[in-house]
């Protein structure tokens, strides 16, 4: 794996004032860690700080939130972004979970503070509250209306919610442990849930009744992701006839980032395994890129992008930290990984640079969520960051 170049966490307020300056460090796999530093020389005739690196690192362009590093000696290059607003009064505590709206002007979170709050994408203002579940929330999505609300608690329990009135319209019962992570098929009339009982769900949001069991995996299911399956791929056919309640999931395949080890593939109409893949630890989080390729990422800092037509060996790993990677979002033409120790990066195939998303401090991130060119996260520190990507 290439060289990882990092910077001081808060770089942007340390350059901020004259002579001042923030540490750099490269690390490549087996050798030396390079360390340096970045300095501000006062401002340039535009008003743009003019700063400079010490030896073996270059400076590249710098805006008012984002400076462009390299180490020429590694062939290495990142642009280092700070955010555009910080919300800190949204919840209490460690933020968990996070997303953002389909239209962008709302977003919903859940706390270890036991709270779930709805608020406004621009300025981060309490909309409403949703209470109901007992215990924490782990995880909560907007479908793709912008209007209502999943979310899966300890308590077992996956609930549905008016994002106008903050009234629980739904709740599925069925899980022996709490769940972990949730998917929406298509436009929402059918959901998906996986907890720590070892299963994954489907269920009928109009009936508020269980479809099925897809997979039992004997192991924690940690994240899931539903997505159509490329045409090649053999789904296989269900053992009896689907539910007329069922509906868009013909086609598709659910993956499972199991606590064992293992990433899955299952048909989700048939409820037929279509691969196994056994990876370095626990997977924590899983996604789609397309049809054909996917990512999945472990307790041990691994990202694994497999074809799904052939998950013998990874297409590539990458690596960039030992910590966990906790959450995975496709962007563009590539993806937004967050990882346990504060680091959020953003790899696209036409950019020679990876771009880092700053500021948390060694504290996990633990969601990413995007809405056109704005990227949001959540952190231990209880900290909503939104960062502005000028020109992708």
């Amino acid at each position: 794996m290439a060289a990882t170049l990092r910077i001081q966490s808060d770089w942007s307020q340390a350059l901020s004032r004259d002579e001042g300056e923030a540490w750099l460090s490269c690390r490549s796999p087996g050798k030396p860690t390079l360390y340096g530093t970045v300095t501000r020389r006062g401002l340039g005739s535009d008003g743009v700080p003019d700063i400079v690196a010490s030896e073996g690192f270059a400076v590249g362009e710098v805006t008012k939130k984002s400076i462009l590093i390299s180490c020429p000696h590694e062939n290495v290059s990142t642009k280092f972004l700070a955010p555009y607003t910080s919300f800190c009064r949204i919840h209490q505590k460690s933020i968990t979970c996070l997303d953002i709206s389909s239209g962008g002007g709302l977003g919903v979170s859940t706390s270890t503070d036991g709270t779930m709050k709805i608020w406004q994408a621009a300025n981060g203002e309490i909309r409403r509250l949703l209470e109901g579940h007992v215990y924490d929330v782990n995880c909560c999505r907007f479908f793709p209306s912008g209007l209502v609300v999943l979310s899966g608690g300890m308590d077992a329990q996956l609930k549905i919610w008016s994002a106008e009135d903050a009234s629980c319209v739904v709740t599925f019962k069925g899980h022996k442990g709490g769940i972990l992570d949730t998917a929406i098929v298509d436009r929402g009339r059918n959901v998906l849930s996986c907890s720590r009982d070892g299963t994954a769900r489907l269920w009928d949001c109009g009936k508020s009744a269980c479809l099925g069991v897809v997979a039992d995996c004997g192991s924690p299911v940690n994240g899931i992701a539903a997505g159509t399956a490329h045409d090649s791929l053999n789904l296989g056919t269900p053992e009896k006839p689907p539910s007329e309640r069922e509906v868009g999931t013909e086609g598709k395949i659910l993956l499972l980032a199991r606590e064992d080890k293992k990433l899955q593939g299952v048909g989700l109409q048939s409820r037929q395994p279509v691969f196994l893949f056994v990876g370095s630890d626990a997977f924590n989080c899983c996604t789609f890129l397309s049809s054909t390729y996917i990512l999945a990422g472990t307790q041990d800092g691994n990202i694994y992008q497999l074809d799904v037509r052939n998950t013998n060996a990874p297409i590539q790993v990458i690596h960039r930290s030992g910590a966990p990677v906790l959450s995975l979002l496709p962007y563009r033409d590539g993806f937004i990984a967050s990882q346990g120790d504060g680091t959020c990066f953003i790899v696209q195939q036409d950019l020679d640079y990876v771009l880092d998303l700053t500021e948390a401090d060694c504290d996990p991130v633990y969601k990413v969520a995007s809405w056109e060119k704005e990227i949001y996260t959540c952190c231990r520190d209880g900290i909503v960051r939104r960062y502005q990507l000028s020109d992708l």
